[in-house]
C-alpha cells in the first residue's frame, strides 16, 4: 500500500508542476508568434519591363537592404524623334542608394545590361554576373570610360552569394546567349524565383542544359513567388531548339557557289556558332561586319564561347583576296536599322561590301514588331540588285530565345509557386501568361499583374499591392541624358508635321515703336517663292497686332509675343488649315 500511495503522490506531484509549466511556457510561445507576424514585408518594385518590351529592371527591398535585378534599355518608338535609346527612371534608387547591396544581371542582352553605364554615373554599386555577361558589360563600360571605377564580380552558374539579408542563387538556364541564369532570391519571407529571359532547350548548342533538378528542389522546399518571362506567352506549344537552325544553315551552305551574307542579332552567340560550324564544314572563311557584331564575336572568342579554328576569321578588308564560294560574311542589320551594315549594303552605300547577283543573303531573324516595313525595304533593295534572299517567310532560319506556353507550364510545375507574377512583356502578353498560370492550378487571387513603379509587399503567407514609387522613361539623345522630355518631343513632332514660322522685329525699348521688320522666315511650312502673298499677309497681320498693342498701351514683351502668336495661329490656320509652330522674336534697341 505504501508503494502505491507513494507512486500516487509522485504522479500527483508530477502532474501539478507539469500543468503549471505548461501554462508558463504558453506565454512565450504566443509572444514568439507575434514577433513572426510583425516581420517586415519584402517589397518587389519593377522599374521597367512591364507593359513594354525592354528596359528590364526590378528592385527587391527588405528593411534596409536593396538588390536590383537587371538594368536594361529600350529602343525608341516611332514618335520619339531623334532619341537614341530609353532607360529606366532611377529616382527611387537615388533616394535610397545607401541601401543598395548590389546589381545582379541575368544575361548579356541589351534590354538587360544596356542602361548600366548610365546607372553607374548616378549610383556606384557592385555588379554580379556570369563570365560572358561580365565581358559584355566591360565593353560597354570601356566605351563610357567607367571600367576602372566599377566593381565587377564574376559569378558561376550554381553559385550563391550573400547581399545583406538576401542570398542570390545563380541557376543555369537556356536562352539565345550563353551564360544565362535564373535567380533564386532567398529572402527572410521566402524564396523568389526570377526566370530572366529563358526557353527550354533540351539540345542546347553549348550542351549546358537548364538546371531542372535545382528548380524542382527549390519547388519542393517551397517557392513563395515565381516571376517569369512573358515574351512568347501568346504562343502555344514549344519553342524549337536552336539546333534546328543549324540544320537549315547546313542545307543552304552545301553546294552553294555564291558568296553567303548572314544577318542576325549580334547578341545571338549560339546562332553565330552555328554559322561558324557550317562555314568550317564547307571550307569558307568568315568576315565580320558591323561594330556590335565585331565586339560581340571578339569577346565571345576570347572567353571561349565561340569555338572556331584559329585562322577561320579574316578581316573584312581581306575579302577581295577570296572567291565568292570561299566566303561567309556575318553582319548586323537583321532588323533593317537605318545605319546598320546590311541596310547600307542594300543601298549600295557600304564602303567595304558591295552586294552582287552572286550573293546569297540570309536574314536569320524575325522582324521585331514595328520593324516589318524596314526589313521589307531591305529585302526589296537586295532583290533589286539581283541577290538571292532567304528570310523567315521562306525557311526556318530563326527560332526564338523565349519560352512558349508549354515551357512556361513546365517551370511552374517544377517550382510550384504560391504566388505568380508575369514579367517582361506588354499587357496582352502578361494577360496570356496569367491565363496559363490559372490552367496549371495557381489561384487567380495569387496572380499579380504588376505595372512599372507599383510596389508588391509579400510576407510568408500574403501578398498585396501597396502604393507606387517614381518611375518612367529617361530618354538619351546623343550625350544628353534626360534633357529631352515630353515637351521637347512634342515640339519635335509639331515641327516635323507642321513646320515653323519665325517672325523677327526690332522695337524701340523706350517708345515701343517698330524700328525694323517684321521679317518672316518659314521652314517646313510652305515654299516661300510660291507663297509670297501669304508671307506678305503674315507681315500685315503682325503689323496690325503691334498697332493694337500700342493702342492698348501694352509694352510687356511677353504679352506682345503671346498676342502675336495667337493672331498668327488663327490667321494661318484659316488660310491653310495648317498649324505650324510660331516663334516671335523681338529685339529691343
Amino acid at each position: 500500500m505504501r508503494k502505491k500511495e507513494n507512486s500516487m503522490v509522485v504522479r500527483e506531484r508530477k502532474r501539478e508542476p507539469y500543468s503549471k509549466s505548461a501554462v508558463r511556457e504558453s506565454k512565450p510561445k504566443k509572444e514568439f508568434t507575434k514577433v513572426e507576424l510583425k516581420k517586415e514585408p519584402l517589397k518587389i518594385i519593377p522599374l521597367g519591363g512591364l507593359l513594354e518590351i525592354g528596359k528590364n529592371m526590378t528592385v527587391f527591398e527588405y528593411e534596409d537592404d536593396i538588390i536590383i535585378v537587371d538594368c536594361g534599355l529600350a529602343f525608341p518608338e516611332d514618335d520619339m524623334l531623334g532619341i537614341d535609346l530609353v532607360i529606366p527612371d532611377i529616382t527611387y534608387l537615388e533616394k535610397n542608394k545607401e541601401k543598395i547591396k548590389g546589381l545582379v544581371i541575368t544575361h548579356g542582352h541589351e534590354d538587360h545590361i544596356g542602361a548600366i553605364p548610365y546607372f553607374l554615373k548616378q549610383i556606384d554599386v557592385p555588379i554580379y554576373a556570369t563570365r560572358l555577361t561580365v565581358g559584355l558589360i566591360e565593353n560597354k563600360l570601356e566605351e563610357h570610360k567607367l571600367l576602372r571605377k566599377t566593381r565587377l564580380k564574376t559569378v558561376s552558374q550554381g553559385q550563391t552569394i550573400t547581399l545583406g539579408k538576401f542570398k542570390v542563387e545563380f541557376i543555369r538556364s537556356s536562352h539565345s546567349i550563353p551564360d544565362t541564369v535564373m535567380l533564386g532570391i532567398h529572402t527572410p519571407v521566402g524564396t523568389i524565383i526570377h526566370t530572366g529571359d529563358f526557353k527550354v532547350d533540351y539540345t542546347p548548342i553549348d550542351g549546358e542544359l537548364m538546371d531542372f533538378g535545382r528548380l524542382a528542389e527549390l519547388g519542393n522546399k517551397g517557392v513563395l513567388a515565381l516571376m517569369s518571362d512573358s515574351t512568347n506567352s501568346e504562343r502555344k506549344g514549344f519553342t524549337m531548339s536552336e539546333r534546328t537552325v543549324g540544320e537549315v544553315f547546313d542545307r543552304l551552305f552545301v553546294n552553294c557557289t555564291k558568296r553567303i551574307v548572314v544577318a542576325t542579332f549580334a547578341s545571338n552567340v549560339h546562332r553565330v556558332q552555328q554559322i561558324v560550324n557550317s562555314a568550317v564544314a564547307n571550307n569558307r572563311k568568315i568576315a565580320v561586319c558591323g561594330r556590335s557584331m565585331v565586339n560581340m564575336i571578339e569577346t565571345a572568342r576570347e572567353l571561349g564561347y565561340i569555338d572556331a579554328p584559329e585562322n577561320e576569321f579574316i578581316d573584312i578588308d581581306m575579302i577581295k583576296n577570296y572567291t565568292d564560294e570561299q566566303l561567309v560574311i556575318i553582319t548586323t542589320g537583321s532588323q533593317g536599322e537605318t545605319m546598320s551594315a546590311l541596310t547600307r549594303m542594300a543601298a549600295g552605300e557600304h564602303k567595304k561590301v558591295s552586294i552582287t547577283p552572286n550573293d546569297l543573303v540570309i536574314i536569320s531573324a524575325n522582324p521585331i514588331p514595328g520593324n516589318e516595313k524596314y526589313v521589307s525595304k531591305v529585302i526589296d533593295d537586295l532583290m533589286k540588285i539581283g541577290a538571292e534572299v532567304v528570310y523567315s517567310s521562306l525557311a526556318d532560319i530563326h527560332v526564338s530565345g523565349h519560352a512558349c506556353q508549354e515551357e512556361q507550364k513546365l517551370i511552374m510545375a517544377l517550382t510550384k509557386p504560391k504566388f505568380f507574377i508575369p514579367v517582361h512583356g506588354e499587357y496582352r502578353q502578361l494577360i496570356a501568361h496569367s491565363e496559363t498560370a490559372k490552367k496549371v492550378g495557381i489561384p487567380e487571387e495569387n496572380i499579380f499583374m504588376m505595372t512599372n513603379g507599383r510596389v508588391l509587399e509579400m510576407t510568408p503567407n500574403t501578398a498585396r499591392l501597396a502604393g507606387t514609387v517614381p518611375f518612367g522613361r529617361i530618354m538619351v539623345d546623343g550625350l544628353g541624358v534626360g534633357d529631352v522630355g515630353n515637351v521637347v518631343l512634342r515640339d519635335r513632332q509639331h515641327l516635323s508635321q507642321d513646320g515653323l514660322i519665325i517672325v523677327v522685329l526690332t522695337m524701340d525699348s523706350g517708345t515701343g515703336e517698330v524700328v525694323s521688320g517684321p521679317d518672316v522666315i518659314s521652314r517646313g511650312f510652305v515654299y516661300v517663292r510660291e507663297s509670297e502673298n501669304l508671307m506678305e499677309d503674315v507681315k500685315r497681320v503682325v503689323r496690325e497686332e503691334i498697332e493694337k498693342c500700342e493702342e492698348r498701351h501694352i509694352t510687356d514683351w511677353m504679352t506682345i509675343k503671346t498676342n502675336l502668336k495667337e493672331s498668327l495661329r488663327d490667321y494661318v490656320f484659316q488660310k491653310t488649315k495648317r498649324n505650324p509652330m510660331i516663334l516671335p522674336i523681338i529685339m529691343e534697341v
